[in-house]
């Protein structure tokens, strides 16, 4: 049969498990302690990088409808450059992509291209000083249309038929439109001098077209 243990050991025994059990008590406490602040930590981190990538997103979306203003702008501020420079303007092609080591804010730069060009001069009339140029554009042009009413009219007598009454009648409207043919010259010429072909230098040209289309009528041979 076992011995039986002394009091005195056998409470020193209890007190002992006692000790042990608080002790572990403690420590459970204290993990689960840590764990929770572990879990609240992360659920903050969570939190944090949620919102970063909220307004990371935020800027994104500010920052591409912001490049699409500037391309908005950009090209019509380009076009608006095209239609200042006439028929010069073609040759300019599309707007030119962003370049690749641009920095700083756009809107500036865009602010001071648009007022640079509405600083420069509106097209204006041809001034007074290239009314013989559109004198000589109106009798180029009824010369022009003259010469093809002729060769109409001859091509209208050495034919048969249709053409012997067709042609004859094409020369007259084709001669009569001389003044009109003028006009193209002239817009030439208000192009390459950045200006609007306004009525006054229209009516120069056409009416230069229409003295010497009635001057060629009348001296032509019957």
């Amino acid at each position: 049969m076992n011995e039986p243990v002394a009091s005195e050991t056998y409470a020193a025994q209890i007190r002992r498990l006692a000790e042990l059990t608080a002790r572990v008590a403690a420590q459970r406490a204290e993990a689960h302690t840590w764990y929770a602040q572990q879990c609240a930590a992360a659920d903050r981190a969570v939190a944090e990088a949620t919102e970063q990538v909220r307004r990371a997103e935020t800027k994104v979306a500010e920052a591409r409808e912001q490049v699409e203003r500037v391309d908005a702008e950009a090209t019509h501020l380009w076009g608006q450059l095209r239609a200042r420079m006439g028929a010069g303007g073609r040759r300019l092609g599309d707007p030119p992509g962003p370049a690749r080591d641009a920095s700083g804010d756009p809107v500036p730069l865009l602010r001071g291209v648009r007022e640079l060009l509405d600083r420069t001069r509106q097209p204006g009339e041809l001034p007074g000083s290239v009314n013989p140029l559109l004198v000589c554009c109106g009798i180029g042009g009824s010369v022009v249309a003259y010469a093809l009413g002729l060769g109409a009219r001859a091509l209208g007598h050495g034919s048969g038929g249709d053409l012997a009454v067709g042609m004859p009648v094409l020369a007259l409207v084709v001669t009569l439109l001389g003044p009109l043919v003028g006009l193209a010259p002239a817009r030439l010429l208000a192009d390459r001098r950045h200006a609007a072909l306004t009525p006054r230098p229209m009516l120069v040209a056409a009416g230069a077209g229409l003295v010497t289309t009635v001057l060629l009528l009348a001296l032509a041979p019957r």
